[in-house]
């Protein structure tokens, strides 16, 4: 395994990239260069402590992140939260019409974004759930980009950093537009995978799984499809209106209501089959998707 390299600043990442000194010390607007270096030291994985957005397009070569090895042949967007490790899996010459941008979380810790960020949760989506975004697109954002550019080169006085924080905001709500719409034209796509994710959970609950190992978390859904459990997530809440938790709880309830009418266990034993720890939580979850208790369904019906 080869060694992680932690990069805590912004004059640390340029220094990895080969580029010069940043102008600002929280955040940068790199225009990618055919002088960047992009090889990370034959393989380096580097943990990156800051923000990260970048625009790839017309790259040869692949990155791993995550779980998947990723071809940035064609143009997208990724989104990394700090602290996601990332590393060149082969020499990787930089497009010259990308950028990115950095910025550590001390540049948004006194505003509001420094929550709202969490909200975005394209922040935690595999490389390969990359935004491709269309030309249009790709100038709506470079306007932003270049807002950000200009405000991080220019002298600084009492207005800088708030404008620098308005235009990070602008680009996300852009990129949560864009990622709305790349759900909605992959509608087709996507109800294969809902349809894979329902016989999941029906083969897991059918199973000993959920009294060996539990009710199956966000993440281990998601790598049941080969995606981010986030992406999955998100995918539910756009197709069904439901998030992949209530799409869980839901499948347990339909499954608990089956075991409750048709055997004569006991409830805590129905929840310890179901994955449930504490047959009290089984109870809640039950109750509030059904309004009565397990209890009392199985003595109205």
């Amino acid at each position: 395994m080869n060694a992680i390299l932690n990069i805590k600043s912004i004059n640390e990442i340029h220094q990895l990239l080969g580029l010069e000194k940043p102008v600002h010390p929280l955040i940068s607007v790199v225009r990618h260069t055919k002088d960047m270096d992009l090889s990370f030291a034959n393989g380096l994985r580097v943990n990156s402590h800051l923000y990260f957005i970048s625009l790839k397009e017309n790259i040869q070569g692949a990155f791993k992140y995550g779980r998947q090895t990723y071809d940035f042949q064609e143009g997208s967007l990724v989104f990394m939260r700090p602290k996601q490790i990332v590393s060149a899996q082969t020499d990787i010459e930089p497009d010259l019409g990308g950028w990115s941008i950095f910025f550590h979380p001390d540049l948004i810790r006194a505003y509001s974004l420094a929550n709202d960020i969490q909200n975005y949760s394209f922040f935690d989506y595999d490389s390969d759930e990359a935004l491709h975004i269309s030309d249009k697109e790709k100038k709506a954002l470079y306007e932003v980009v270049a807002k950000i550019e200009t405000e991080i080169h220019q002298n600084i006085d009492q207005h800088t950093q708030d404008l620098i924080i308005h235009n990070i905001e602008s680009l996300l709500k852009y990129s949560q537009r864009y990622f709305d719409r790349q759900f909605l034209t992959r509608k087709n796509h996507n109800k294969d995978f809902i349809s894979r994710f329902e016989k999941f959970l029906h083969s897991y609950f059918e199973s000993n799984l959920p009294t060996e190992k539990g009710i199956p978390s966000v993440n281990e859904c998601g790598k049941q499809l080969n995606m981010s459990g986030k992406y999955l997530s998100d995918l539910l809440k756009k197709e069904t209106g439901k998030s992949l938790t209530e799409h869980i709880n839901l499948h347990i309830v339909e499954t608990a209501k089956n075991r409750l009418l048709n055997s004569n266990n006991p409830i805590s034993q129905i929840a310890y089959g179901l994955g449930f720890e504490y047959p009290q939580h089984f109870s809640k979850v039950f109750k509030s998707n059904e309004g009565v208790s397990p209890k009392q369904f199985r003595n109205l019906n």
